[in-house]
Parts: structure tokens; C-alpha cells; sequence
């Protein structure tokens, strides 16, 4: 089992954190696109993967608050560590999160493949 010292953790959860808070704010600027399209055009076709979407964009929110309250929770269990000893901290290897690594490789790689499919349907109708 692979480990890492408590800082090199709390870096990573920063950093995942701060990429959540830009994935999050890029998915309202997808919004903004979509609605622009959809004011545009009415077609049954268009409508239908505007709709197709503004799902999207809610599974990926409801994604991004899950991963970051996870996230949240696993940097409280680094904290109570660091309470509980917090002279030895620097010494003391803990393992490397897995979890929550494979659920933010995960929800970029889909997150990356809802971005492409938009910037192709946005090509068609802008």
C-alpha cells in the first residue's frame, strides 16, 4: 500500500478542490452556451440535446458537490490526526487516498468527454 506524508495529502486536497471550483464554474458557462442556442433555435432536434445537456450539467454538479463533501470529510480525518499527535505529524506516513484520486481521474475523463460533445453540438448551431 502506497503512502504519503499528512502535508503531501492536504495538498492534494486542495488541489482537487480548487479544480472542482473551476469545473463548476466552467459548467455555468456551458449553461450560458446552451441557452443561447436554445434561444436561437427551436427545432425538435435541437431542444432535444439542449435537454440532453442541461442533464448533463446536473449529473456533473451533483458530482462536483458529492467529490468535494467527500473530499471535505477525508481532510476532517487528516485534522483529527494532526490533534490527536500533532509533534510525531511530520513523521507519520498515511495511506494514499484511492478513493478519492480514482473519483476525480473519473469525473475528468467524463467530465472531459462532456465538454468535447458540447463543443461539437455548439459547432452545428453557433
Amino acid at each position: 500500500m502506497e503512502t504519503k506524508g499528512i502535508y503531501q495529502l492536504h495538498e492534494d486536497h486542495k488541489q482537487w478542490l480548487n479544480n472542482l471550483v473551476f469545473y463548476n464554474d466552467e459548467l455555468k458557462i456551458m449553461q450560458n452556451r446552451i441557452a443561447e442556442i436554445a434561444q436561437k433555435n427551436s427545432s425538435k432536434e435541437v431542444l432535444a440535446n439542449v435537454e440532453h445537456f442541461q442533464n448533463q450539467f446536473i449529473v456533473q454538479k451533483e458530482l462536483i458537490d458529492t467529490i468535494s463533501h467527500d473530499l471535505k470529510l477525508h481532510e476532517e480525518l487528516l485534522e483529527k490526526e494532526v490533534k490527536k499527535n500533532g509533534i510525531a505529524i511530520d513523521h507519520r506516513k498515511f495511506p494514499v487516498h484511492l478513493n478519492e484520486l480514482e473519483n476525480m481521474q473519473s469525473f475528468e475523463k467524463i467530465f472531459n468527454e462532456l465538454r468535447k460533445e458540447l463543443n461539437l453540438f455548439l459547432s452545428k448551431y453557433m
